[in-house]
């Protein structure tokens, strides 16, 4: 990994289209991250994120591409004392998020004969910053449950998360 982004390349078995529809409908983010986002997912629509409880938005937190099947790329979300306090995130380690710069995600999506390759670029970090280092444990978890949901269903994803 580099000293400023994160980079996951998985392979899932299921096509394109269902894949696009996991990473942006709220039923099914909801599923395997807990997350869900407000959006029409058009490039420059804002995105606003409920996790944990809380829910984030701000003006820079946008939808950056959008080429359904394809490429999806968006903003990070804002850390506000909301979203700390539901994560159960210290002052410290909020403090130390709020300061960094925004990143960004990307997702690319390319078909394969046994399904799709799924690459997850995550970059923008400062070097050797906190977000860096969460998002490098929370990112293999998040897409592990989605290839789970996507190639065996809900009761193995239920199964996983206990």
């Amino acid at each position: 990994m580099a000293d400023d982004a994160f980079v996951y390349t998985t392979y899932i078995g299921t096509s394109p289209e269902r894949l696009w529809r996991a990473l942006t409908d709220p039923a099914f983010t909801r599923r395997y991250w807990g997350a869900t986002f407000d959006t029409d997912w058009a490039p420059g629509s804002p995105m606003v994120w409920h996790y944990a409880g809380a829910t984030a938005t701000g003006p820079e937190q946008v939808v950056l591409e959008s080429y359904p099947y394809r490429r999806l790329a968006y903003t990070w979300h804002t850390f506000t004392p909301e979203m700390g306090a539901a994560t159960g995130m210290d002052e410290e380690t909020l403090a130390r998020l709020t300061a960094e710069p925004r990143s960004k995600v990307t997702f690319d999506i390319e078909p394969v004969e046994e399904g799709v390759r799924l690459t997850v670029v995550h970059d923008g970090f400062e070097p050797g910053g906190a977000l860096l280092a969460g998002i490098g444990e929370g990112w293999p978890r998040i897409l592990s449950a989605l290839k789970t949901l996507l190639e065996t269903g809900d009761e193995a994803l239920e199964a996983a998360a206990r």
